[in-house]
């Protein structure tokens, strides 16, 4: 088989990249140039797309003895990912730029490129699974270390695409092995910090960088009843469930902080509130794919009926039991516990088990008090009375 496999110059694609050489596939390295500003040199474990990643990168292909290349996907990049965040944050969302990478540049771009080169596969160092079902069809699944588990930013993969994936680091027991198989076969990288920021805001500066490319117009910061509370210096820079860094010149009358419950840019104010009024019991989105057959082809649900899933909103958060439909053309979701702090822009991904169904970026959410109950004679199945915990009170 001929592997391409993508090296972003860290630790987990090149133990990857060397797997598949081990299998005995045809393996050639690549590693995608995103910036053509890029930095020298990492800023500590901020970042992955720097000369020296690039550099590390070529240094593991030499190692594993595979041909290597770097292709130039900065214009794409500029505009699929990068202007795309930009929009999001000038609309009051809150995007998750990983999720747009894997979609329109790994598994989109660079796989659409590498099938029309003639290779079978792209392979990349994360920690998740593709599992080929009975009926033959692929399924991305959790990987085996949950503490590190990717499949949440995959979610975004179609069947199609799913059917070029190979992620050979999915059955993994931990980050520690990994990198003790790296130093065992002489990767430079086997130290080499994770990078855990956006790429392409490596110092850490969301809210100054946003400013530098949509302003920063000083407003109101006002309570749930409109009352004004304090002032902020651009409500686009802040975040749902954001706590700190606000300017709160009145005190809460109980004394306890506040936290950032919406942003209306339209007239430039961020609200804020306690945080019980952060429990969202509803959220939806229209724009969503499948990882294989939609649930009512599948045979998951019935058309317009609720069925039992688990929904995680960020990519380290705790999978939480839920009721799902397909209700117009949004993906409905009820929460069996109130998941706080979910704003418009936010990925959900749905879960059967470990199988990642599919997933739903986010356009609206509703408070706990506004959704009624779904009961569990409705759900029909898995989650039974339990669900009523996450309907009004």
């Amino acid at each position: 088989m001929r592997v391409l496999a993508a090296m972003s110059g860290g630790v987990d694609s090149a133990v990857a990249a060397a797997r598949a050489v081990d299998a005995g596939h045809d393996v050639t390295g690549v590693h995608l140039a995103l910036s053509r500003h890029r930095a020298v040199i990492r800023e500590g474990s901020r970042g992955c797309c720097t000369i020296e990643d690039a550099m590390d990168a070529r240094r593991a292909a030499d190692r594993l003895g595979i041909p290597f290349y770097v292709w130039d996907f900065s214009e794409r990049f500029a505009e699929e990912v990068v202007a795309d965040f930009v929009d999001e944050y000038a609309a009051g969302r809150t995007p998750n730029p990983c999720m747009r990478c894997n979609e329109r540049i790994k598994f989109a771009a660079v796989l659409d490129r590498a099938v029309a080169l003639g290779f079978d596969a792209v392979v990349t160092g994360h920690y998740a699974r593709v599992v080929v079902a009975d009926d033959g069809a692929h399924e991305l699944h959790r990987g085996a270390d949950w503490a590190k588990d990717q499949s949440y930013v995959l979610g975004v993969l179609t069947a199609e695409q799913l059917a070029h994936a190979w992620f050979p680091l999915g059955d993994a027991a931990s980050k520690a092995q990994v990198r003790a198989e790296a130093a065992a076969r002489g990767l430079s990288v086997a130290a080499k910090p994770d990078s855990y920021d956006i790429c392409f805001i490596p110092d850490g500066d969301t809210r100054g960088w946003l400013a530098d490319r949509i302003g920063a117009q000083p407003g109101p910061v006002v309570d749930e009843s409109g009352a004004v509370v304090g002032t902020h210096d651009g409500a686009r820079a802040y975040t749902v469930g954001q706590r700190k860094g606000l300017s709160l010149g009145v005190p809460a009358a109980d004394g306890r902080p506040r936290y950032v419950l919406g942003i209306r840019p339209k007239d430039n104010t961020v609200v804020v509130g306690p945080r019980e009024a952060l429990a969202v019991g509803e959220l939806a989105g229209s724009r969503m794919t499948w990882s294989g057959a939609d649930p009512v082809s599948g045979g998951v649900a019935e058309p317009g009926a609720w069925f039992a899933v688990d929904v995680q909103v960020r990519a380290h958060a705790a999978p939480v039991p839920a009721a799902a439909a397909i209700i117009g053309e949004e993906l409905v979701i009820r929460p069996v516990e109130p998941i706080e702090g979910v704003a418009p822009g936010q990925t959900a991904v749905v879960y059967l088990g470990t199988r990642v169904l599919g997933q739903c970026t986010v356009d609206r959410t509703a408070p706990v008090r506004a959704v009624d109950a779904v009961s569990g004679a409705e759900l029909g199945v898995g989650l039974g009375a339990e669900l009523g915990v996450g309907g009004a009170a």
